[in-house]
């Protein structure tokens, strides 16, 4: 007969069994919820990097596209025998001024810019009535000699497709020390948020009135907002200059700067303001 003391000594073991028991299965169970729970994060976070990567990327195309102080990328080209001779004996001047040029031109008068670059001269006709600041700007700079011997320092070959030259630097931070207000944003040429082909424009630092020396040359039509001033409509001769430096192609981003300079060596020898 088994006593009372016994009695309860086994029913105390077999507490203490169905206990372990109990913990032996709370365990597995842990375990498996949290290998599922470890799955699962596996995937979010492969997706969300999978998602950042692909954020990043349509931001860099974003910014490619829209960024025209101008500062569109290229992608690098293959490199072409350069069709361009060598630049004049000379070196950019460093000039400097506090305050745009007094207005000195006619403004109801038509004026041409002559770029007689290493590739070949760039006729220029100035829209004089619609930009008269920035003409003026033009004609005072290149009587100071301020764009010769400068070399242009951007090539975009994607997204949108200019020259950009007018820096003395050479490194698309230069300027004249003061700046211009913007011009003609509501030129009848600029439709459909597009720079066609043959405008020649003022760069800017992407704010409003940001203007100074630095211009730009579309070779092909150009999707762009409105926000950079229209002066000027290169020839039909110049044009054929700008689509030889273009299909010279470009040389891949500089690390520090970030543009993307013409395979061509483009120099502007002298540049030249005269009124017709």
């Amino acid at each position: 007969m088994v006593s009372q003391e016994q009695r309860r000594r086994q029913l105390a073991r077999e507490k203490f069994l169905r206990q372990q028991q109990r913990r032996t299965q709370a365990r597995r169970k842990a375990a498996v919820r949290n290998s599922v729970i470890a799955s699962v994060l596996g995937v979010v976070v492969i997706g969300s990097v999978a998602l950042y990567t692909t954020g990043v990327l349509k931001n860099d195309d974003k910014k490619a596209n829209t960024a025209a102080d101008v500062t569109p990328s290229a992608t690098p080209t293959s490199k072409a025998p350069d069709p361009c001779a060598k630049p004049a004996a000379g070196s950019a001047k460093k000039l400097s001024w506090k305050k745009e040029p007094a207005m000195a031109i006619d403004t109801s008068a038509k004026y041409s810019m002559k770029l007689a670059t290493t590739c070949g001269d760039i006729d220029i006709a100035l829209k004089t009535a619609a930009a008269p600041h920035t003409v003026n700007s033009f004609n005072f700079l290149a009587g100071q000699g301020y764009f010769d011997h400068t070399k242009c320092h951007r090539l975009t070959t994607t997204g949108i497709y200019v020259l950009q030259c007018g820096d003395p630097q050479g490194t698309g931070m230069g300027g004249p020390g003061y700046t211009l207000p913007d011009e003609n944003l509501k030129d009848k040429s600029l439709k459909g948020n597009t720079y066609p082909a043959g405008t020649v424009a003022m760069a800017n630092t992407g704010q409003k009135h940001t203007g100074g020396s630095q211009f730009f040359l579309v070779y092909k039509d150009s999707p762009l907002p409105p926000s950079y001033t229209p002066f000027g409509t290169v020839s039909e001769a110049g044009m054929k200059v700008l689509q030889k430096i273009a299909a010279a192609g470009a040389q891949a981003a500089d690390p520090t700067s970030g543009n993307t300079a013409p395979n061509a060596t483009v120099v502007i020898n002298k540049a030249t303001v005269a009124k017709s």
